[in-house]
């Protein structure tokens, strides 16, 4: 594949794997990286904790054992690796071709070996925004169930992350869970500059009491969007935080919702649960998670 050359920080990167989730990964990275006018690089790392193997036998070989025994699975280790390094090269050609097909030019791959979330982390200098499914190759949330492989990256991150659900479905308008919190003051400044939204249809939706000022702040935050040019219909509603905003999606048909992602420490999380983390198991569309 493409050499890492020619580093850029208006990179899309979208993370492939050998998932169910990979096909929408390639779809929405695609949108995105036109829409932003941006490069599309296409990840894919093979982590040393599965390959070349998926354990190792060799600490499980008595004193007596012949030295040919090691030997042996010393090839299969190197012969396996070879194998998952070929197979993930395919895996990327056939993503930069599936992006390309869709209109983007500027498309590459790009092989890694180590941590998933260590090279993100290493390659976070050059992202725009990262794209990457809710279920990886060993089906963190099959089962409604995120796994911490997937939180592990949107919380060491510091890069808007769209996270997909299902396939690719053209998004036509968008919701923002709006607390008038740091993130989703973020949010509005980015739904208002970013060309991602632009033309889309915006929804902003508060959950709490229909206090004056909750009332103000959600007028001001409408008024800075109308101010950039969208269209948006703004509420104000009570109840359930998950329940409520999901409804609101089903409700309007919504194509994807943006929200502030795990405001509060793997402490509290433990005690009161995360909202993050129930949005993310039960939407059926894609996230784009602020932190």
């Amino acid at each position: 594949m493409d050499k890492e050359k020619n580093v850029t920080t208006n990179t899309v990167m979208a993370c492939v794997d050998g998932s169910q989730s990979s096909p929408a990964v390639c779809d929405y990275a695609a949108w995105a990286s036109l829409r932003l006018n941006a490069s599309l690089t296409f990840l894919h790392v093979l982590d040393h904790s599965r390959y070349p193997v998926e354990s190792n036998l060799s600490g499980n070989i008595g004193l007596g054992s012949r030295e040919h025994l090691l030997a042996e699975l010393a090839e299969l280790d190197e012969k396996r690796g070879k194998l998952m390094r070929e197979q993930g090269r395919h895996m990327l050609e056939a993503a930069v071709e599936r992006a390309r097909t869709a209109g983007v030019a500027a498309a590459t791959g790009r092989q890694r070996h180590g941590d998933l979330v260590e090279t993100l982390a290493e390659l976070q200098g050059e992202i725009r925004l990262l794209v990457i499914g809710r279920e990886g190759e060993e089906g963190d949330s099959v089962g409604g169930h995120v796994g911490s492989h997937l939180e592990s990256v949107v919380r060491t991150l510091h890069k808007p992350t769209l996270v997909t659900a299902g396939v690719f479905r053209q998004p036509r308008s968008v919701m923002l869970a709006f607390d008038n919190g740091p993130s989703t003051r973020k949010g509005i400044d980015m739904m208002a500059a970013s060309p991602l939204f632009q033309g889309l249809p915006i929804h902003l939706l508060m959950v709490g009491a229909d206090t004056q000022e909750a009332s103000e702040s959600v007028n001001a935050a409408k008024q800075m969007l109308e101010n950039s040019g969208h269209q948006v219909q703004a509420c104000i509603r009570t109840g359930n935080v998950e329940k409520v905003l999901l409804g609101y999606q089903e409700e309007h048909d919504i194509d994807m919702i943006v929200m502030g992602a795990y405001g509060h420490s793997r402490v509290r999380q433990f005690f009161v649960g995360s909202t993050t983390t129930k949005i993310l198991t039960q939407s059926r569309r894609p996230l784009l998670l602020l932190r």
